[in-house]
């Protein structure tokens, strides 16, 4: 399979999930600004939308949309059902309703805030995402969304919070989500996909990872600190 991504991008959910589960993946990285992948195709006939994820599959089938393609992955290893469990066990439906939850409340708003084009609004976004977080942070029912166990909504909720900083949200507010990125950045298959991905720390803590475009324009100097 392949996996089309752009570092510390929402693909990244994906890449975590696949790590997890054993999969082997092959990482193919998009260009942003001329949709050509890193192995030379035109990305707009891979996904007509332009933006990633996408995963091809070996038959040549493409899935789009990161919530699809990690409950796809998940249903197609029998491991799987540690992530996502199975039909008909309503903890399944607990975690596709993080999943919705965190695609449109929290991914959506947040890479508004990326956009210029969008200034004028971003007062209003940044109180309707700390609406959401706040009440995230009190629904944490464990070390991870739905307690003891590590699912595909972790995996994609750890990659949306891990830009934080650079549209000026302090998790510091919501000291439940600052432990849980936090744990989650830990567990060694995330670890590796974030060296696979080539990210660096955004501070000596270690806590938010990104490119190093990014962390060179935090103002960040020293050493990088890798995952």
């Amino acid at each position: 399979m392949k996996l089309y991504m752009n570092a510390a991008a929402c693909s990244l959910s994906p890449h975590i999930v696949c790590r997890e589960l054993g999969l082997d993946i092959e990482l193919v990285e998009v260009d942003r600004q001329t949709n050509r992948t890193s192995d030379g195709q035109d990305y707009l006939l891979i996904n007509g939308n332009g933006y990633v994820p996408a995963l091809m599959l070996d038959d040549g089938k493409v899935l789009t949309e990161g919530p699809a393609i990690v409950q796809f992955l998940a249903d197609s290893v029998p491991q799987g059902s540690a992530m996502l469990p199975e039909v008909g066990n309503i903890s399944r439906n607990e975690v596709q309703s993080y999943l919705n939850f965190i695609t449109a409340e929290l991914h959506k708003p947040m890479v508004l805030l990326f956009n210029p084009l969008y200034s004028s609004v971003h007062a209003e976004i940044r109180a309707l995402i700390s609406k959401r977080l706040t009440w995230l942070n009190g629904s944490i029912a464990g070390p991870y969304l739905t307690g003891d166990a590590f699912t595909v909504a972790d995996a994609y909720l750890f990659v949306c919070l891990n830009w934080s900083p650079w549209i000026d949200v302090d998790l510091r507010k919501w000291p439940e989500l600052l432990g849980f990125i936090g744990r989650v950045a830990e567990r060694p298959k995330v670890r590796e996909a974030m060296q696979a991905e080539d990210l660096e720390a955004f501070d000596a803590d270690g806590v938010y990872f990104a490119p190093h475009a990014y962390v060179s324009s935090s103002g960040r100097t020293g050493s990088p600190v890798r995952p």
